[in-house]
């Protein structure tokens, strides 16, 4: 297949060129560059899709246009520019687009956020009704044409959110480490290679439609015992109650003295979604310790003490220790 990826140099699209270049499919990469560059193999279009022309050098026909912006003026540009050229045109979404987080569970057929329609670029805070927005663009340009991919978080080497990968390495730092006493609480985590690969067996396939692209839920408590196991940790957790973990300045989820996974209550179904329609397509979910394995191996390369996007930081853990109260 003649592949388009619309990015292609930094962590999903990376890898979802990478693992077409595997198969032997002919990828080229539109991106700025500004960061990384494409894997070897692919051809490289550097352009600004903020400029004034960003797809002249790519207005040609493509068995596959992949898309993962979720900024809804550049998914309109480039629909309008390349969407009549592309045999399947994959957007991928998020779980982010859908109102209730509520509910375990919960399907694609679940209530969406209403779409962001700003004059202006969407900001951070409105992603979820952004990436609506993007949907409704590919379903307006595309009708039934477009494959609509949703993960929720996703994982694995190189990701550059932190998130998952905090927990794994930590561990293994060793030394007490403060845990969030939320045993019973959902986690869900897509392995990125679960997801590139299977994003390309449904193009081959010419697959259409709106699925939630998730990996296996599993407890939180029972994430962190299986990451004790794979990563052969001996020193102690401190479980910590959230309440006091608030108090003390510690966020939820993502970002600096973050707890990944940690989310905040009513959250039930965002760790939880159904991923049914997509493993009836074919969506693989490998076991949890296998991705716990494979990210260890890439937090080790990149360093365990290396300044983090998400978690908490050691000084802020030694500070915390010390004032938890003694039980």
């Amino acid at each position: 297949m003649r592949i388009l990826i619309l990015g292609g140099t930094v962590f999903l699209s990376r890898r979802i060129a990478e693992r077409a270049l595997e198969l032997g499919h002919e990828v080229t990469c539109l991106a700025r560059g500004s960061v990384s560059m494409p894997p070897p193999g692919a051809d490289f279009v550097q352009a600004d899709r903020d400029g004034a022309t960003p797809y002249a050098g790519v207005e040609r026909d493509w068995d596959v246009v992949v898309e993962v912006s979720w900024q809804p003026h550049q998914v309109e540009d480039a629909l309008r520019s390349l969407g009549a050229r592309a045999g399947l045109w994959i957007y991928v979404s998020s779980c982010s687009v859908y109102a209730d987080n509520s509910v375990p569970g919960a399907d694609e057929s679940a209530p969406l956020l209403p779409a962001y329609d700003g004059d202006t670029p969407a900001p951070g805070e409105s992603y979820g009704e952004a990436k609506v927005a993007c949907e409704e663009l590919c379903h307006r340009y595309r009708r039934d044409g477009a494959l609509i991919a949703g993960p929720g978080l996703i994982c694995g080497p190189g990701d550059p959110s932190d998130r998952f990968g905090y927990w794994p390495g930590r561990l293994a730092r060793g030394g007490t480490v403060i845990v969030p006493a939320i045993h019973d609480r959902w986690t869900q985590t897509i392995d990125v290679d679960d997801l590139a690969g299977w994003l390309l067996t449904a193009a081959a396939r010419g697959l259409t439609g709106v699925f939630n692209t998730v990996g296996p839920s599993t407890g939180f408590g029972d994430l962190i015992d299986r990451t004790v196991s794979v990563v052969g940790f001996e020193a102690a957790l401190r479980w910590v109650e959230p309440g006091w973990l608030l108090d003390h300045g510690v966020a939820y989820w993502a970002g600096t003295d973050s707890l990944p996974h940690w989310l905040p209550e009513g959250y039930d179904g965002f760790a939880s979604r159904s991923g049914e329609a997509a493993l009836a397509e074919g969506l693989s979910q490998r076991p949890v310790e296998e991705t716990i394995q494979r990210v260890l191996e890439d937090e080790r390369r990149r360093g365990l003490d290396r300044e983090r996007k998400s978690g908490m930081t050691a000084g802020t853990e030694e500070q915390l220790l010390a004032e938890l109260p003694d039980t």
